[in-house]
């Protein structure tokens, strides 16, 4: 019998799970943009030390999805215009791209699960719920995207989408939608049809015109 477990933090996997479940929060927009961090209240929050917690940290800066000043600040990204419309157009060649590759395979089940997540973009809609929105709204979009089998590239989109998670939440404010996006159901209907031009431009629209209104 082991009389002397090793803490939680000792698990050489401790600072894996702080780095994903941070990263989860902030792709979801659970932190709002400039919002600042400490290494004290992160290993207080996922009840690690300050080593875990530290190399967490420097995961997730190298990511992008953090900022560490020369001082030691921890903070989320407040993004520039020049910023989000660079982060824009790279969604617009990589997702529209995922999009295209996943065309053939789209079969039936998929277009329906699809409309079942979009369902649920409603809910979150209807409930007012920020992070419950941006978490179906990019679950509508890897659901589709899986199906490239192209995991460079996806793994390319949700690194975007990690550093714009924080700027998401703000541009979810600012839109007060009363509805899910509407260019999700002409992603739908493109599947449906098998019309690759379609999807590649609904896709496209629907990437970026939210965006771009943050940088107007």
């Amino acid at each position: 019998m082991n009389l002397n477990p090793r803490p939680l933090d000792a698990h050489p996997l401790a600072h894996d799970r702080v780095y994903r479940q941070l990263r989860t929060r902030i792709m979801h927009g659970d932190l709002a943009p400039g919002q600042a961090l400490t290494l004290r209240g992160i290993g207080k929050e996922y009840e690690v030390s300050m080593t875990p917690a530290r190399e967490a940290v420097r995961r997730l800066a190298a990511e992008g999805a953090l900022t560490m000043s020369a001082s030691g600040r921890i903070s989320t990204p407040e993004l520039s215009n020049e910023r989000i419309e660079e982060l824009a157009a790279l969604r617009a060649l990589i997702e529209v791209e995922l999009a295209s590759r996943a065309l053939p395979r789209a079969h039936l089940a998929l277009i329906d699960r699809m409309q079942a997540i979009n369902n649920a973009i409603s809910d979150a809609v209807i409930h007012r719920d920020a992070v419950s929105y941006i978490r179906t709204n990019l679950e509508f979009h890897r659901t589709l995207y899986l199906r490239a089998q192209a995991p460079a590239m996806l793994a390319m989109a949700e690194t975007v989408w990690l550093q714009m998670g924080p700027t998401m939440r703000a541009l979810y404010g600012r839109l007060r939608r009363t509805e899910p996006p509407h260019f999700h159901k002409l992603i739908i209907a493109a599947l449906r049809a098998g019309d690759e031009p379609g999807l590649r431009l609904a896709v496209r629209t629907d990437v970026t015109q939210g965006l771009r209104m943050l940088a107007t």
